[in-house]
């Protein structure tokens, strides 16, 4: 990915073994956070960009595991990773977009404990990660969450022989397929194809079943409307997955 000042990333990183075609499974061990982080509000950006006259920023500090947003909220923080993605294979990439490398996801699942299934699109993989925020709520909608610096480790296994439909998250009880287009339809639409390509695929369900299901059990949310790419996601239980005696790789 092309880094930008506005968005930082630290990478690339190259993944031995790592080869085109394959999947990278990317666990996240642990997300440290600085003890204050900033947020800003401009004219013109955002959802509520029309309503702001003039820019504001915020410093809000961290303590006890809270942000301090005001004397009267206090807000329990839950470190997430905004951006997280592999090098696209023909072409450079602001780390600002979103798309099927991964990027700017602005997934609030992508925490501590949860794992990111990426494409490998050029030798090596070419990890990068970054754009850290304290806490953030679906939708980003004035382009930032608690922006703040800190430290994540990660571990890194290759998947070979394996097509997913790709990005893809599991956090706690639920997988989820996520997608990133010009449109939040188009993104909703996609991401629900492809958690219905993979009930196909990976359970082995009749295409009208797997269908029904998700209109079920499918939780089909918002990650961010804010990016040059807008970004949905479709979760899915593991536990039906366990029923079916699947277990993700």
């Amino acid at each position: 990915m092309k880094k930008e000042l506005n968005n930082p990333a630290t990478g690339p990183l190259y993944i031995e073994e790592a080869e085109v075609g394959d999947t990278l499974k990317i666990e996240i061990i642990g997300i440290k956070v600085n003890n204050k982080g900033v947020m800003a509000a401009r004219p013109n950006n955002g959802v509520l960009g029309e309503f702001f006259d003039t820019p504001k920023s915020k410093i809000i500090p961290i303590k006890d595991n809270k942000a301090i947003f005001n004397k009267k909220i206090h807000i329990p923080i839950n470190p997430m990773i905004g951006v997280i993605g592999t090098a696209p294979q023909n072409e450079e990439i602001q780390t600002t977009v979103p798309d099927m490398h991964g990027g700017n996801l602005d997934c609030k699942r992508i925490v501590t404990g949860s794992t990111v299934f990426l494409p490998v699109n050029v030798k090596g993989g070419l990890l990068s990660i970054g754009d850290l925020h304290a806490v953030m709520s679906d939708g980003e909608i004035v382009i930032c969450g608690l922006e703040v610096d800190g430290e994540v480790i990660v571990k890194v296994h290759v998947i070979k022989d394996k097509h997913f439909p790709l990005p893809m998250v599991v956090h706690g009880e639920h997988i989820m397929t996520i997608s990133s287009r010009k449109t939040l339809d188009e993104a909703a639409k996609q991401a629900t194809i492809n958690m219905h390509k993979f009930l196909i695929n990976e359970l082995k369900m009749d295409v009208h079943d797997a269908g029904m299901l998700l209109s079920l059990v499918g939780e089909l949310k918002i990650c961010q409307i804010v990016d040059p790419l807008m970004t949905a996601r479709m979760e899915f239980p593991i536990s039906i997955l366990d029923k079916y005696n699947y277990k993700i790789v």
